[in-house]
């Protein structure tokens, strides 16, 4: 039957009009909600309604109200009773207003907002991680996007002074879960120097350390053992925890003086971190040999290898099977930095030489390296991508073989190398006597070696003579700037002690096998009582 006739007739247009209207679903909830509040009025939405009603001229109201109440009561103890009372709701209806105050601006913050929540948790894990914890504090919808795992993927929770302890490292990895790709933890100095060839030293030195606070190191020991601001040995635990899901996808590794950090501990973590690229470790307490063979074993895809000893020049564990463990393993290593131990030129040499894709190289502050490891590298043999080479502050460097070295740049080899650094602030040992310095070394012209390889940056500065005092080197002594005046502009000669010594020797087989022989003419320094007394 056609229903259109219906609405010429009045009688019936309006009834059917209305039962075919959709009802609007706001209005029946409003509605509904009003009817509901008006049927079943709450007692304290109505005394809280008339309260909030009144003007705010009625403080004298209140307190002539108030005293009257209080004079109604008979005994002490009653009026102290009304006067606690009274605190206590005027305390909750302020921190009701509070909340309320909160959840408004959250909801604003989330409205006005532009970004989506996929977008937003992008921004933040372009954060670092304090600033990713101060934003989730700010609202709600920040919270909750400060909550998904890809914005701890990048986990820096180093310091100058102790602020982190074991549970806050334990949190952020498990937000992470198996997104994270990169940690780094500990107490750093100073802002960690990017300039390239830089020995500013990153351990921490018990006994004169301090930072701008202008608290010494012990006293932040007792303050971080109260305040339980301390990071332990068990702090990478969380990595090798799920079955070590959260290291398995773990990039990038750094660590800062966490004293108690052990080789055990180390090593264990270091077991589940299996894609690791990027190693730094600074100031702690763990053997160079024991770490070398945890990461020869472990990381087999490691590029990027940074290790500062915490005791200067007293860490001889390293040993030739250990670094012809690392070579075989760990082939995609190109940039190594070994700072501060007691390395010979022999355990080097099978470094250099085998890494063939090495392109940095920094062995600062080496007890033992002479420069013989230098010979007949540059080439076919190994270290002929180098770009980086520090010796800085290399106690048993030879001033023979430094200039062996420029002079086999000269003659073309090391074609990549862009930065040299042998400055030395106690000067280069003398070919014959090591306890015989020279502060003023008598290398051959650098103006045809500059004017051959103009791309080529050489830093050679040198104390003047005398004014090297004898004194417990520690990792603070060897903050130097490298920026300072370089070789070039210093002593140079014609090649007075160039041409007393042929090319050949220093590009021959021979000399190279005499290297790897202890009863070579070069011999390899050890320790002795003196040179302990030296130190």
């Amino acid at each position: 039957m056609d229903s259109s006739p219906l609405y010429h007739c009045p009688a019936v247009s309006d009834a059917v009009k209305n039962k075919l209207k959709r009802p609007c679903c706001s209005s029946s909830t409003d509605s509904t909600r009003t009817s509901n509040s008006n049927l079943n009025p709450n007692p304290l939405d109505a005394l809280l309604q008339s309260f909030l009603e009144l003007s705010d001229s009625s403080a004298i109201a209140f307190d002539l109200s108030f005293d009257r109440i209080l004079e109604s009561r008979l005994y002490d103890s009653d009026k102290n009773e009304v006067i606690e009372r009274g605190l206590r709701l005027g305390s909750a209806l302020t921190e009701a207003a509070k909340r309320s105050a909160r959840r408004r601006a959250s909801m604003h913050n989330a409205v006005v907002w532009a970004l989506p929540f996929d977008l937003t948790v992008k921004v933040f894990s372009l954060l670092d991680t304090q600033s990713v914890c101060y934003a989730a504090a700010t609202c709600s919808f920040f919270h909750k996007c400060a909550a998904d795992p890809l914005c701890y993927s990048n986990i820096d929770l180093t310091t100058v002074v102790p602020k982190v302890n074991n549970m806050v490292v334990s949190t952020m990895i498990q937000r992470a879960g198996k997104l994270l790709q990169s940690l780094k933890l500990g107490v750093v100095p100073c802002p960690p120097v990017a300039s390239l060839g830089s020995s500013q030293a990153l351990v921490y030195s018990m006994r004169n350390s301090s930072d701008t606070s202008g608290f010494s190191w012990n006293d932040k020991r007792s303050r971080q053992g109260k305040e339980s601001f301390i990071l332990t040995r068990s702090c990478l635990a969380p990595l090798i925890a799920d079955g070590g899901s959260p290291g398995a996808l773990l990039r990038r590794l750094h660590l800062y003086n966490i004293e108690r950090m052990d080789n055990t501990a180390f090593g264990a973590a270091l077991s589940e971190c299996s894609s690791l690229l990027d190693l730094e470790i600074v100031g702690l307490h763990v053997d160079l040999r024991q770490t070398l063979e945890s990461v020869s074993r472990s990381c087999p895809l490691i590029e990027r290898l940074f290790f500062e000893s915490s005791k200067t020049g007293r860490d001889d564990s390293l040993k030739i099977p250990t670094c012809n463990d690392l070579v075989t393993n760990c082939p995609h290593l190109s940039s190594l930095a070994l700072r501060g131990f007691k390395l010979h030129d022999v355990k080097v040499r099978v470094l250099v030489k085998g890494f063939r894709k090495l392109k940095y190289v920094d062995f600062s502050m080496s007890y033992s390296i002479t420069g013989d490891f230098l010979r007949n590298l540059g080439g076919s043999a190994g270290g002929s991508l180098l770009e980086v080479l520090i010796l800085r502050d290399c106690m048993h460097l030879r001033e023979a073989e430094v200039s062996r070295l420029l002079s086999s740049i000269l003659a073309g080899r090391f074609k990549h190398l862009r930065h040299l650094d042998i400055s030395n602030r106690e000067g280069l040992a003398s070919d014959d006597d090591w306890y015989r310095r020279c502060f003023t070394p008598s290398f051959m012209s650098l103006g045809e070696l500059l004017e051959e390889r103009p791309n080529l940056r050489i830093l050679a500065d040198f104390p003047a003579e005398g004014s090297f005092v004898e004194e417990p080197m520690t990792s603070s002594d060897v903050n130097s700037d490298t920026n300072s005046p370089s070789l070039t502009s210093g002593h140079t000669s014609d090649g007075f002690m160039f041409s007393s010594l042929s090319e050949s020797s220093y590009s021959s087989d021979q000399s190279s096998g005499n290297e790897d022989n202890p009863s070579s003419s070069h011999p390899i320094h050890e320790e002795s009582s003196d040179e302990l007394d030296y130190l």
